[in-house]
């Protein structure tokens, strides 16, 4: 009797793989990490152990089927959208030990989005040499609209997506970074060949401007960065970042404002460029993952999206860009992130349900 008790709650506690209906045939949906509050981002280490930020300024690394609090990160403006945001993983971590975040810092006058670098110590309990790279000045109270995704890019440059922070026309005013893609070297200083570097009273680190609230990005094939961003009421948006392109925020858009006015000229203007795609209605994007093809060779070059708004992962492939199906099951429930495993498996982060899972072939 005590030993089938025993069987019962070792099955009760045991979150079981289950099959999931995909156009590339059935995927395996399986629980990898459980128990996280407000998840924002993932990254793989070489070797094995996976990050995982929590807004509330906690970094996770669970690794051989545990999971800690790795130690050294420094206040973070936990206020609304802000927080502990994103983190990356460099190609070059193995002999650096690098990692770079995001994060909402505090301000005098509230808060602004960051970029910083620290180093994961060997025994990967604590960062250390915290050091801020970038930092929005001035930044700004609200709690909304922070961006924070950051890509290493084919040239080893940083790409980080700044938010408008709610200051819809800040999206295009070049002396500020506030709705763009910044471009910065890894201990913070701006290439020469970014192109609003000679530009009087431009922000040299702008690589791109006119976006509202970037929470995806991604490198694509062929080196290209892409990112998502939430629209207003309706509209939001993949583009695929040109150097210096403006993408039109609040001047145009496919969506309107949640009042249900109209939002600046229409969806076109000279001089500004129009998504590969929108959604409408809104999904409220947040994570992207441009796929490989490792596990699954039909897949390649594909786009994953996850939806907080409708909690599922949207496929997005072809061109033009469409979206070909959504994926949805009890564990999509508010996804955050979505990345490839270095095996090919994807992960996603589900706020939800508190939980990371992983997509396997089934």
């Amino acid at each position: 009797m005590i030993r089938l008790l025993a069987l019962c709650l070792a099955l009760a506690l045991w979150s079981p793989a289950h099959a999931l209906d995909t156009s590339a045939g059935p995927v395996s949906v399986t629980r990898m990490i459980a128990g996280l509050t407000q998840p924002w981002a993932l990254g793989f280490l070489p070797g094995g152990g996976v990050l995982v930020t929590e807004r509330d300024g906690r970094l996770l690394l669970h690794r051989d089927g545990e999971t800690r609090t790795v130690a050294g990160v420094p206040k973070v403006a936990a206020v609304g959208q802000g927080g502990l945001l994103d983190v990356l993983v460099p190609r070059d971590f193995a002999q650096t030990r690098t990692l770079f975040f995001t994060y909402a810092k505090p301000q005098p006058n509230g808060e602004g989005t960051a970029v910083a670098r620290a180093r994961l110590s060997r025994d990967g309990q604590r960062l250390e040499n915290w050091r801020v790279l970038f930092e929005l000045t001035p930044g700004s109270s609200g709690g909304r609209h922070f961006g924070s995704r950051l890509v290493e890019g084919e040239d080893g440059y940083l790409y980080a997506t700044i938010g408008e922070r709610g200051d819809r026309p800040s999206a295009q005013d070049l002396s500020r970074e506030n709705g763009s893609v910044i471009r910065i070297a890894r201990d913070g200083t701006i290439p020469d060949d970014n192109p609003f570097t000679d530009t009087p009273g431009a922000r040299p680190a702008i690589w791109s401007y006119g976006h509202r609230n970037p929470q995806g990005a991604a490198r694509g094939p062929g080196g290209a960065v892409w990112v998502v961003e939430h629209g207003a009421k309706g509209g939001d948006e993949v583009n695929r970042i040109r150097r210096g392109a403006n993408y039109g925020w609040p001047v145009i858009s496919y969506g309107r404002h949640y009042s249900g006015a109209k939002i600046g000229e229409g969806t076109h203007k000279d001089g500004m460029e129009q998504p590969d795609f929108y959604w409408d209605p809104s999904i409220a994007p947040s994570g992207m993952m441009i796929y490989s093809g490792a596990l699954w060779p039909e897949w390649r070059g594909h786009i994953f999206v996850g939806s907080l708004k409708f909690g599922l992962i949207s496929h997005l492939a072809g061109a033009p860009l469409r979206e070909v199906e959504r994926l949805k099951s009890r564990e999509t429930a508010r996804v955050r992130d979505i990345r490839e495993a270095p095996d090919g498996s994807i992960w996603f982060l589900s706020v939800g349900n508190g939980a990371a899972y992983r997509l396997t072939p089934g």
